[in-house]
């Protein structure tokens, strides 16, 4: 059985959320959003919009801001408490392009056990620190998969299989902030999950709202490379034994 749904995290993006959740209904897909202790001026405007399609829309909501990773991590469990599969992830603030959501999706149910991840294809304005930033991720992510399987571990639009990653969340405390999203990749990635990559547009929020903290979260991204890197050296054997058996 495939039956998916859609999970946005959502902090603070009352003007860019409503949008987003329109594009998402019209692909006929239900949603999931969890404020993750927003102010009470975006808790209202999603309440507006959970009253207005309650037969698609479940909202949840955190007492207290616990980080994108948490927030991400309750959509999910509320998925599978509600007999969903699968959980398309994508960001609140307008960043994705809701439009490719069909392709992950038909992506998704022809590969039900794989991971599908997108890729972001930035244009020309894109900020080259940007881009060397993320780079510098990528590269530690296929050391510490000891893989390319992953193109890009920082985008917030991709499809999880529901199981296994509560499954990990379950045996391992993840991060909970900016962290979340390599971290669960190169886990799932120990476990042995598939990735599909797929590229999909990346623009910058539409409300202009960015709650990614300088110091805090490269302290916190910095930390979990350095975590995953001993974990790597502890599997290196297996997962060296595996990328072989499937050369």
């Amino acid at each position: 059985m495939f039956k998916p749904c859609v999970v946005i995290p959502v902090y603070n993006h009352e003007h860019a959320v409503g949008a987003v959740v329109d594009a998402v209904l019209a692909t006929g897909l239900p949603c999931i959003l969890v404020d993750d202790g927003s102010t009470a001026a975006c808790a209202q405007v999603l309440g507006h919009i959970a009253a207005a399609a309650p037969q698609q829309i479940i909202l949840v909501r955190h007492a207290r801001n616990q980080g994108k990773g948490e927030a991400v991590l309750t959509g999910i469990r509320h998925a599978a408490d509600a007999g969903y599969t699968h959980a398309l992830q994508i960001d609140a603030d307008g960043q994705h392009c809701v439009a490719d959501i069909p392709r992950f999706i038909e992506h998704a149910a022809a590969h039900p056990t794989s991971l599908v991840v997108g890729y972001p294809q930035y244009d020309e304005s894109v900020p080259a620190i940007r881009l060397y930033g993320r780079y510098l991720t990528h590269v530690w992510v296929w050391i510490n998969t000891l893989s390319l399987q992953v193109k890009d571990s920082m985008c917030g639009f991709r499809v999880y299989p529901v199981a296994p990653v509560l499954a990990l969340a379950r045996r391992h405390r993840l991060g909970t902030r900016m962290d979340f999203d390599t971290e669960v990749l190169v886990r799932l990635c120990w476990d042995g999950m598939d990735f599909i990559n797929v590229g999909t547009r990346v623009g910058y929020p539409t409300d202009g709202v960015s709650h990614f903290r300088m110091w805090r979260d490269n302290a916190l991204i910095s930390r979990m490379h350095a975590t995953l890197f001993f974990g790597m050296l502890i599997r290196a054997p297996k997962l060296l034994a595996r990328k072989w058996s499937k050369a």
